[in-house]
């Protein structure tokens, strides 16, 4: 039977209440440096102007000319993150191959440890990979705005380069958190790293992949959208206009449009969660 003195004390409250206290006193600088004011959304004139703009959403804007308009920049949309994410994963794959641990030939005679020249050879990659997703892909956007001009060939290659860091860098730990066992007996019966990959690896990694995959091309759709106000196209950059013009309607309309590409990329990601598990 259990000692009542001993269910009424926890262990385990002091050291909640210190790590509340210490979150607390973390937040509080970064609260007061962020300049939060919540009370300017309900000052009179920014009330005013706020609701003014939002009762224009209704009802969305549903003309003719509007739709084509719509349509074709949520196939711009579309075309801008595939295309970006297609890029993306040509540069990934093979930098998550040259930077796992779990293709490592020296780690079969060292009881699955790479030797040290084996782990300094992955570095470069992993730095690589680094480099690449440590710039945001709208910071990435404005220098190719600059370069290439305005268009969907920014959006493209800012989610092109940003992405395959990204992705790059999910993969390999994917690869090195399945079984090794069938790899390394596929490389020690003399499989060349390719096959060891394709026959051992893959096929665990198949599903978890795909899903990180669809979740990131999700994201390159929200992306492409933020990149289109600084010029790169789709749906973003008419956004930006509609809102110039103070046209609720049509931001309306496009809100429902991105609302539904977030809902298909989700259900894509569900359907392939259920084939592959």
């Amino acid at each position: 039977m259990l000692n009542p003195a001993t269910v009424r004390h926890d262990p385990a409250a002091a050291p909640r209440l210190m790590l509340t206290l210490l979150a607390v006193a973390l937040l509080w600088p970064g609260v007061r440096l962020s300049e939060l004011d919540l009370g300017v959304l309900f000052d009179g004139s920014n009330a005013d102007t706020m609701g003014t703009f939002l009762s224009a959403f209704w009802p969305p804007e549903h003309s003719g000319e509007f739709l084509d308009l719509l349509w074709q920049a949520t196939l711009e949309t579309l075309a801008i993150a595939t295309a970006g994410m297609t890029l993306a994963l040509a540069v990934a794959i093979p930098c998550a191959l040259l930077a796992t641990r779990a293709l490592s030939l020296s780690a079969l005679s060292r009881g699955g440890r790479p030797a040290w020249w084996a782990q300094a050879l992955r570095w470069p990659v992993r730095g690589l990979l680094i480099v690449l997703r440590s710039i945001p892909e709208i910071v990435w956007a404005l220098l190719f705005v600059r370069a290439v001009g305005l268009g969907p060939t920014a959006g493209v290659l800012a989610i092109a380069i940003t992405y395959a860091g990204m992705l790059g860098k999910v993969y390999a730990e994917i690869f090195e958190s399945v079984d090794p066992l069938p790899a390394r007996a596929l490389l020690g019966a003399g499989a060349s790293r390719l096959q060891a990959f394709l026959y051992g690896v893959l096929p665990q990694a198949t599903g978890e992949m795909l899903s990180y995959s669809v979740y990131r091309w999700e994201c390159a759709i929200r992306a492409s959208v933020v990149m289109g106000f600084v010029g790169a196209g789709g749906l973003g950059q008419q956004m930006d206009l509609s809102m110039r013009m103070f046209a609720g309607g049509e931001v309306a309309a496009m809100l429902l449009t991105f609302l539904a590409l977030v809902l298909l990329a989700d259900l894509l990601s569900r359907l392939l969660r259920w084939r592959f598990a």
